[in-house]
């Protein structure tokens, strides 16, 4: 009789277990993650077109106890680099420029550098090396990091050898948009993508520039650590959740680009000895059951940011935090991904 009710008990831990793993919601991961003091920000998870987690906690404002919403724009960093990217694809459907062209057609650049492709800087497979040791100066900008690379004596690798991610190859892209636009790089994004989505918490930082409602960065002891460059094309515009999922239904309806270009932002490229890297155009691309995946995360100061797309199934997490050293991303991805797949 004993034995029958300890089976019983266990048979009942057991299920009570499963429907306990089972109930387990994107809001409970989020929820436990801020609990623990490992998040402070704002999420929106979609699954299959649905959205399942849309919420905002902790501070934009820490010393003020300003809260934040599913309004306030967090910096995205590396997550600008998509912008780019499609930027540069609007100008090619336009017959403007071609992904072969070599980059020295349209701005100057070291003549070590002549003969790389945009191609191969939407790819990371240029050779140019990244401004990393850049990072510190405040003010830094665009012509700082140019100014750089002349002072250099050569590439990091023969182009299409190797994959190596570079901010400084986005930053000449940059240079390129503007010069083939006639437009500063602020002013084509927000023409161009911003402002035909109604991304209306989406701004593109210009020194001096006041954003409402913006999130400060901070350390994980919430210590001041805020964004202190004014690069753009490796980075440099701030968003939100909601806003980065209407940029994402933009991509997958056409929107903006091409099926044809949507589909060759998201196909890796394929290194001078065949090996092919997990890098399309500012996406890092994966195959995992069956599910093609695209992905791309951003960093610097206080702020971290994440946006994963699952291109067949129409599900995407998006997080962004302004205390970014506390967060951490890959535990988070995994967790959430559990909940919707």
């Amino acid at each position: 009789m004993k034995t029958l009710t300890g089976n019983v008990l266990i048979a009942i831990s057991l299920i009570t277990q499963l429907i306990s793993c089972k109930q387990q919601q994107p809001n409970d991961v989020v929820n436990d993650y801020y609990n623990k003091g490992e998040f402070n920000g704002s999420v929106l998870v979609v699954k299959n077109g649905k959205i399942v987690c849309d919420t905002a906690l902790g501070f934009r404002n820490i010393e003020k106890r300003l809260k934040a919403d599913k309004k306030t724009s967090f910096y995205i960093a590396s997550l600008s680099k998509s912008f780019t990217a499609v930027a540069i694809l609007m100008l090619e459907q336009k017959g403007l420029l071609k992904l072969d062209d070599k980059a020295s057609q349209f701005i100057s650049l070291p003549e070590y550098a002549k003969s790389i492709t945009i191609r191969q800087l939407l790819h990371h497979t240029s050779g140019i090396r990244d401004y990393e040791n850049l990072f510190s100066k405040k003010g830094l900008a665009n012509q700082d990091v140019i100014n750089w690379l002349f002072n250099l004596n050569g590439l990091d690798f023969v182009p299409d050898s190797n994959f190596k991610y570079s901010n400084s190859g986005y930053i000449i892209l940059s240079q390129i948009i503007e010069k083939v636009s006639g437009k500063s790089y602020p002013s084509f994004i927000n023409e161009q993508i911003i402002t035909p989505l109604k991304m209306n918490n989406t701004h593109v930082y210009e020194p001096g520039t006041i954003i409402p409602n913006i999130a400060l960065g901070y350390n994980e002891k919430k210590k001041p650590d805020d964004y202190s460059i004014a690069t753009t094309g490796d980075g440099g515009i701030y968003s939100t959740p909601e806003d980065l999922y209407q940029y994402d239904q933009a991509l997958r309806n056409y929107t903006l680009i091409s099926k044809e270009n949507t589909a060759l932002m998201h196909t890796p490229s394929q290194l001078s000895d065949g090996q092919i890297s997990n890098y399309g155009f500012a996406w890092f691309l994966e195959k995992n059951n069956g599910r093609k995946n695209a992905m791309h995360t951003g960093g610097l100061n206080g702020f971290k940011a994440l946006f994963w797309r699952d291109l067949q199934h129409n599900s995407c997490i998006i997080a962004l935090t302004n205390q970014g050293d506390a967060f951490p991303l890959e535990n988070f991805l995994h967790d959430i991904k559990k909940t919707i797949q």
